[in-house]
């Protein structure tokens, strides 16, 4: 279960946050930290990694890691496991603090101490901020949810691909390649 370190807090404070590899956001004025794991960290690189090769080949985009904050209109500060934001939306220069673009894609690997209905209010979020299409992996059970505005969620098994879609065109891995 994430926990609140921190009571009333500002971007400052989540900004100045120790860097001990845990991933920090600010949400409600509380900074949150939820621990991911030796699992979390490896599929959430795997996944990364791979939107990054195909961005980079098709010149598509940026793709970031976990430890990007991306501050969201209501005013928290989230932080995604994996994003992609589209070349037509990087913000020039790119910025050295959080970023005010909200990204196109947002991944999300589940750790053991996530609950649903934190995960349901991070997307509908995402979602509110202009976010286009949302990936939940499942380490676990070797299974994701894909979450797109406006259409019902798709669940794939491991046998599934995760698809770019109109977000990311072309952009096609299995889902066993980043659980293995």
């Amino acid at each position: 279960m994430a926990t609140t370190i921190r009571g009333t807090a500002t971007e400052a404070d989540l900004w100045n946050a120790p860097k001990d590899g845990r991933t920090y956001e600010l949400v409600d004025g509380h900074i949150i930290v939820s621990p991911g794991g030796y699992r979390h960290g490896q599929v959430g690189l795997a996944i990364g990694s791979a939107l990054l090769a195909h961005a980079r080949a098709h010149r598509a985009g940026h793709v970031l890691d976990s430890s990007t904050g991306f501050r969201l209109p209501g005013g928290n500060v989230r932080s995604p496991d994996a994003s992609f934001v589209a070349n037509d939306r990087v913000p020039q220069p790119p910025p050295d603090g959080f970023a005010s673009v909200v990204p196109d894609l947002v991944v999300e690997v589940l750790s053991p101490s996530e609950r649903p209905a934190a995960v349901d209010r991070k997307i509908a979020e995402y979602f509110a901020a202009g976010v286009r299409l949302v990936w939940v992996v499942e380490p676990r059970t070797r299974s994701a949810v894909v979450h797109a505005p406006g259409r019902s969620r798709r669940v794939l098994d491991e046998t599934g691909t995760l698809e770019g879609e109109e977000v990311l065109p072309g952009f096609r891995c299995p889902l066993a390649d980043v659980l293995d």
